[in-house]
């Protein structure tokens, strides 16, 4: 069985932890500002914030052993984790956190976030794979 060091998975650790942070801060921390609102702001940092979180941890992938398809493998469940881990932070701003509450559309966001990671490491860390072993 392939592995791959601990090491090169720090980087996406650390930002799961910047991620849980960010989002369990309680709601009375952040600024209320109308403009931002009209922007949508906030479901761009949660795109962001995820993509960023599933590319983090698919990029250990890119200079592996692993074939294509393996690579596929991981990177299908490193979103779908991602994504859950969104609905997850949901759930914990819901019934944990002053001031914070479920939103359907942040755990959108989030998977949005996830889905454009997943297929942006799909392209360029799988089709290299395909034309260096071609």
């Amino acid at each position: 069985m392939q592995k791959i060091s601990i090491k090169k998975f720090l980087p996406g650790i650390a930002w799961f932890f910047v991620v849980l942070v960010l989002t369990t801060l309680p709601g009375n921390d952040f600024p209320k500002e109308d403009w931002l609102d009209k922007i949508y702001f906030d479901k761009w940092v949660h795109i962001g914030m995820f993509g960023g979180l599933t590319f983090l941890f698919c990029l250990p992938f890119y200079k592996s052993n692993f074939s294509a398809q393996q690579r596929l493998y991981y990177f299908i469940k490193i979103a779908i984790a991602t994504s859950i881990w969104g609905l997850t932070i949901e759930f914990i701003q819901k019934y944990f956190i002053a001031g914070r509450d479920f939103e359907l559309l942040d755990w959108a966001a989030d998977s949005l976030g996830a889905l454009i990671a997943f297929l942006f490491c799909k392209k360029i860390f799988i089709k290299s794979i395909d034309k260096i072993q071609s």
